[in-house]
């Protein structure tokens, strides 16, 4: 073992210390620390860094290390290699931190919009993003994404809205491809459909047709909306209602005046009809509030919208029947679908302002975060636009706030 003073005095060449360790010394003067070993018939040197760097002792412990290494037929330059590669990745990831999905997926559509055929293609990929991407993936590191998020996305929409959920898995994918081009991700696509997504995901082409047609496309709500009024009675009212304010059949039928607020313009319904057990308010367009005045020349007692018994609210199959004349097929639970769509591909309304106005009960810790207030008067210009897209398009003189018809 070399001492202090024979390392001091050192001439050039290389000196022993012992079990594999040299102290080599250039013609300069320089000195540092090589460990030689033998591994698979193959002599090899590691350097273990200068004097003025690593002490005898340190390099005595580093060598011992090595020297473990081998003994375990571990080449200990590869391991040094492999380990420096995982803290460059490491460094990769904590560098992504501060890149996310959300502002990625802004930079991808940025780069691009400029060779997309036409606006409306850009403001397809901001919404659907907006609507069902951010929600999950927004705020979480781009090179973070995984296989189980990207299917916290898609899961709950590939069954009834398999279109825009097959779009959208796409949408991911190229944003993810984008990061990795850019050095924030590495490894395989989590978005990637062949090979991967396929093998837990139904094809979207055997998904049974009759899963699309319950709901009445957005487009088309228009012409269904004219076509409604042309017919009468309480059950048109209590359909046109249920469409306007995006509720639950059930919540509708049950209404009652007292939870009516006409001069401000708001429904209240109690936690005890919700299905989130939560009291929710609703946001009275002008054409909501239209609805409820014909109500009141045709309807009495309690109720907004009685059925033939006296005192009992009108039943579910009065709203089935109707539609069952208008539109075979049709649910009244589609118009819900109709309205998320809409928020969806036409709007820029956030996607948790959508699910607000549909009293969904909150997915995850992000969409939470949006609950802490019911957004309420943000919902109200909403529900005005949405009012003006349903008009039948001969009566619409303009759209307001972001909807476009």
């Amino acid at each position: 073992m070399l001492t202090e003073l024979k390392i001091k005095h050192a001439k050039p060449g290389y000196w022993l210390d012992g079990d594999g360790l040299y102290l080599q010394v250039s013609p300069s003067g320089a000195k540092s620390w090589i460990y030689r070993f033998q591994i698979n018939g193959r002599r090899r040197e590691m350097g273990l860094g200068s004097l003025a760097d690593v002490s005898a002792k340190d390099a005595r412990r580093l060598a011992a290390g090595a020297r473990a290494l081998v003994h375990n037929k571990i080449d200990p330059l590869e391991n040094r290699k492999q380990q420096a590669q995982v803290a460059a990745e490491q460094a990769a990831r904590v560098a992504a931190g501060a890149v996310t999905f959300k502002a990625m997926a802004l930079e991808y559509i940025k780069a691009n919009r400029a060779g997309w055929k036409n606006s409306k293609h850009a403001a397809q990929w901001e919404n659907t993003l907006a609507s069902y991407a951010y929600p999950v993936l927004g705020d979480i590191a781009v090179g973070e994404v995984d296989t189980a998020r990207v299917l916290e996305v898609l899961n709950p929409i590939w069954l009834t809205k398999t279109e825009t959920a097959k779009r959208l898995r796409g949408r991911i994918e190229l944003v993810l491809s984008y990061a990795k081009v850019k050095g924030y991700r590495s490894g395989e696509n989590p978005a990637a459909w062949r090979g991967h997504l396929d093998n837990v995901l139904p094809q979207p082409g055997k998904i049974a047709p009759h899963k699309h047609h319950a709901a009445l496309p957005y487009d088309q709500m228009g012409e269904f909306m004219g076509k409604l009024r042309t017919h009468e009675g309480v059950s048109v009212l209590c359909l046109e209602f249920v469409i306007l304010t995006a509720c639950r059949s059930g919540e509708a039928l049950k209404a009652k005046w007292s939870e009516i607020d006409e001069e401000k313009g708001v429904w209240v319904i109690p936690a005890s009809r919700m299905k989130a057990r939560k009291e929710h308010r609703i946001p009275l367009s002008d054409a909501a509030l239209a609805v409820l005045e014909d109500a009141k020349k045709l309807c009495q007692g309690e109720h907004i919208f009685p059925g033939v018994r006296s005192g009992k609210p009108m039943s579910d199959m009065s709203l089935t029947m109707l539609l069952r004349r208008m539109s075979p097929g049709i649910t009244v639970h589609g118009f819900r679908s109709a309205f998320r769509d809409w928020a969806a591909e036409v709007t820029h309304y956030p996607g948790e302002m959508a699910e607000m106005a549909l009293a969904h009960v909150v997915g995850n810790k992000v969409e939470a975060a949006y609950r802490r207030g019911d957004m309420f008067e943000k919902r109200r210009q909403m529900m005005a636009d949405w009012a003006a897209w349903c008009e039948p398009k001969e009566n619409v003189v303009s759209i307001k706030g972001k909807a476009a018809a």
